[in-house]
């Protein structure tokens, strides 16, 4: 019974991390798409003066 009890507290704690690091992972992405799209933006910019 007792060990039943720790598989299943691994297995959410598991699923928590896994849907942080996902959720993290995608913020992160998303920041750098951000910060690429205003860089390609300023250098358009520039090439078109």
């Amino acid at each position: 019974m007792k060990k039943s009890k720790l598989i299943t507290l691994i297995a959410v704690a598991s699923s928590i991390l896994a849907i942080a690091a996902a959720a993290f992972a995608f913020f992160v992405i998303r920041e750098k798409k951000k910060r690429d799209d205003e860089e390609l933006e300023k250098y358009l910019e520039g090439s078109i003066q």
